[in-house]
């Protein structure tokens, strides 16, 4: 029933850009603040940029500050990364993140969408 769907992964050349998106269904989605995680193979997942509910205020990892911006449209309950100047360090699997408020409820994940930087 709840559901994130990400989009948008491909392969890209270095310097390139991409957009993902992450459609959500099945819960508040104005009520959640949204996350972008990214995990490299045999390595930890990373935070990428978070924003909050129902929005305003982003967060963003040191890596990808400047070159990445994370969005929100709440009436079509999804969740964009614009990923600009793109560098081989960010190919990843890059999963959407939905989390509530405290107490309110649990955070959902998406199945990821891959991304690769390569020439």
């Amino acid at each position: 029933q709840v559901q994130l769907v990400e989009s948008g992964g491909a392969l890209v050349q270095p310097g390139g850009s991409l957009r993902l998106s992450c459609a959500a269904s099945g819960f508040t989605f104005s009520t959640y603040a949204m996350r972008w995680y990214r995990q490299a193979p045999e390595k930890e997942r990373e935070l990428v940029a978070a924003i909050t509910s129902p929005g305003g205020s982003t967060y963003y990892a040191d890596s990808v500050k400047g070159r990445f911006t994370i969005s929100r449209d709440n009436a079509k309950n999804t969740v964009y990364l614009q990923m600009n100047s793109l560098k081989r360090e960010d190919t990843a699997v890059y999963y959407c993140n939905a989390t509530p408020r405290v107490g309110l409820g649990r955070a959902y994940w998406g199945q990821g969408t891959q991304v690769t930087v390569s020439s």
